[in-house]
């Protein structure tokens, strides 16, 4: 599989991001930073899923969340598809520094 393949493959679930972490060997560059994006972006979704627990602000934050989320997975996704490194807006670059051991 070639690296723009695995790179869009990482975007499409859970199961492809693991299907893309693991035959991401020998480590291409391009598939570890897609992979890093939408880990990024699935840490995003998962955050404001749990702040539903707080009871008037996180049905404020959860539908906001949900919607960046989805807003920077098409952002990643379209990336991918072209075969660049684009990091998704605002957090992109953090997401970079925060997971370089993927």
């Amino acid at each position: 599989m070639d690296p723009k393949t695995r790179g869009i493959i990482a975007y499409i679930t859970l199961i492809g991001w693991v299907i893309a972490l693991v035959t991401n060997t020998p480590k291409d560059e391009q598939t570890s930073f897609h992979i890093r994006q939408m880990l990024g972006i699935m840490l995003i979704g998962l955050a404001s899923s749990m702040l539903t627990v707080i009871p008037i602000l996180g049905l404020i934050i959860w539908p906001l969340g949900t919607i960046a989320a989805f807003v920077l997975w098409v952002i990643g996704l379209i990336s991918a598809i072209e075969g660049s490194r684009k990091p998704v807006p605002f957090i992109g670059e953090h997401f970079q520094d925060w997971f370089k051991g993927l």
